[in-house]
């Protein structure tokens, strides 16, 4: 998270005048967005903006840096490298915590038929809505209402659109969740 003090440090670097430095960061930002889209990565807002973020932070500790947009590029490439070594598909899961009563076993067969069901149909949806539905369930608290509204933004939709547009994707994710447990003779 960019604290107020991080993005101080880096507007000074990058331009002594005041109003020279936002636009400077803005230029910045818009450069290391086209970077991550060019590069196909998912949300290449919310990547510039950690990069930015990181950037923040190593300025902060480290005045030698000589050259903070090259130092940006850097840290956008090794950021890149780290969304390509995440899984393409993540367990809803480990997303969204699980909210049954009582212990439920995970050895127990029912609930690992529902869960390879689960899976199965997140893999099945486009990967644009895949990572818009786990998306918008990623974070705690805070951090989810901060997400969903980068999310939002990304997709240049409202809030209000967002979560109809998810909305529909959690019906679709339920009825194939419940046609692949009929199938398998659980519901």
């Amino acid at each position: 998270m960019l604290t107020a003090a991080g993005l101080s440090c880096l507007l000074a670097r990058l331009d002594s005048d005041a109003e020279r430095a936002g636009a400077e960061y803005e230029r910045l930002r818009r450069t290391l967005v086209k970077f991550f889209e060019w590069r196909g990565v998912d949300l290449p807002d919310v990547c510039a903006d950690e990069a930015l973020d990181r950037l923040a932070r190593r300025l902060e500790e480290d005045a030698t840096i000589r050259d903070p947009r090259g130092y940006a590029h850097g840290v956008a490439r090794h950021l890149l490298l780290e969304q390509r070594r995440r899984p393409l598909f993540t367990s809803i899961e480990a997303i969204v915590p699980h909210t049954t009563h009582a212990a439920a076993d995970p050895a127990d067969e029912e609930d690992e038929r529902m869960r390879a069901c689960l899976d199965r149909c997140l893999e099945q949806m486009a990967p644009d809505q895949r990572s818009v539905i786990l998306g918008y369930y990623e974070g705690e608290r805070h951090v989810k209402i901060a997400r969903r509204r980068q999310l939002a933004e990304a997709l240049g939709l409202s809030e209000n659109a967002l979560r109809s547009r998810v909305q529909r994707l959690r019906n679709r994710l339920q009825e194939c969740v419940e046609a692949c447990l009929e199938a398998r003779g659980v519901a």
